[in-house]
């Protein structure tokens, strides 16, 4: 059986690096409140909770999409 990693392998190219924030607390806080910000933008209440049976994936989208406009009108 031949291994799914080579070790051997050089790395060409590295393009960019991303560096971790130093509070992960204050980040997972201040996308938190982005969340809460734009749900209020939005004006979304929420969708009905269940589970919801579709014959195909057209017809599901276009449900959550009638529900998604109901919400922001109201």
């Amino acid at each position: 059986m031949k291994p799914a990693i080579n070790f051997e392998e050089k790395i060409g190219k590295t393009v960019g690096r991303r560096k971790p924030p130093r509070d992960m607390f204050a980040f997972g806080m201040s996308l938190q409140e982005n969340g809460i910000q734009l749900a209020k933008g939005l004006r979304l209440r929420g969708l009905p909770k269940g589970v919801f049976r579709f014959r195909s994936h057209e017809e599901a989208d276009a449900w959550l999409m009638k529900q998604l406009i109901r919400s922001t009108r109201s």
